[in-house]
């Protein structure tokens, strides 16, 4: 069974698709820019549906979740916090890709008893610099001119491709439906905004990052997979490999041919990883539910 469901954090309406009906729940967070759950997770949420409860969120402004926050990554934690007190369960998974990973991570330090096990790929808040991101930031500081290079960008799979080629290992390889989910979200009005001011809170002018957990990590005892790929042109695969180190109970996973959208460019691969990693769904107690009762499900298809 999969659908889509909302849940209401504040003033916030969060959108999520939803899939699976038995197994140990898992909460998958998007990253920003030009994703959603739909985006990022598009394999992941399918893959995972057999064995496990899965939510997919749309951050604010994202997708189709609506409402007004301030976008740093203390209001994404906050959001998690209140989107997971909607949820019946004490403990969950979760699994975060750039910004969304951050988010969980932070999530996990400030509630480590509610996360089972925890997955940060390609993961922002590990690092103290960003220098690959201040092209993105500058180019925001222009009047107009993301809202001309949305529209550019997003007249042929050829322009997406080069829009993709500053955050994949290689823009040429990567799957048509990849190409035309981007190329969807590009043309959708209002998209990006949320990320503009992401940018404008959470990066300065010489890649300094506002959000830096580093030195939270050797107090964080959930078990950790660490997802990074080996080409990441955006989030320095070095910080993957710095944290695998300092967190006490932590697995590394570098991908090869691979650069800031794992979950996208190698998706069969990451999803082997991520089972793997995930709590076995044979002897974890769960929460089962008849068919059509699963709470938020507002719309579900066989």
């Amino acid at each position: 069974m999969t659908g889509t469901g909302v849940a209401t954090v504040g003033n916030c309406r969060i959108a999520y698709r939803r899939a699976g009906t038995s197994g140990p729940p898992v909460v998958l967070c998007h990253g920003a820019g030009i994703d959603d759950a739909t985006v990022s997770w598009r394999h992941t949420i399918d893959a995972l549906a057999e064995d496990y409860q899965v939510y997919g969120i749309d951050w604010p402004e994202y997708g189709n979740s609506t409402g007004s926050v301030s976008h740093t990554l203390e209001t994404y934690v906050d959001v998690l916090e209140g989107f997971l007190e909607t949820l019946p369960y004490e403990r969950v998974s979760l699994a975060g890709i750039s910004m969304g990973g951050g988010a969980t991570l932070g999530y996990a330090l400030r509630h480590p008893d509610r996360v089972e096990q925890l997955a940060l790929v390609d993961s922002y808040g590990l690092g103290g610099r960003l220098p690959s991101a201040l092209p993105w930031k500058m180019l925001g500081q222009i009047p107009g001119i993301t809202e001309f290079g949305k529209i550019a960008c997003s007249v042929s799979s050829e322009s997406v491709r080069m829009v993709l080629d500053s955050l994949v290992a290689d823009a040429s390889e990567l799957p048509e439906p990849f190409v035309e989910d981007v190329r969807t979200k590009l043309m959708e009005p209002g998209s990006i905004q949320a990320f503009k001011q992401f940018q404008r809170n959470e990066l300065s002018f010489n890649g300094r990052v506002a959000t830096n957990f580093v030195d939270d990590l050797e107090s964080l005892t959930v078990p950790t997979l660490l997802v990074h790929g080996r080409d990441d042109p955006l989030v320095p695969v070095d910080w993957s490999i710095r944290a695998a180190k300092r967190l006490p109970n932590a697995e590394l996973d570098l991908v090869g041919n691979c650069g800031h959208w794992t979950p996208r460019e190698r998706p069969k691969r990451f999803n082997q990883s991520l089972r793997e990693w995930l709590p076995d769904h044979r002897h974890t107690p769960q929460i089962q539910y008849p068919k059509g009762q699963i709470p938020g499900l507002t719309r579900a298809n066989d």
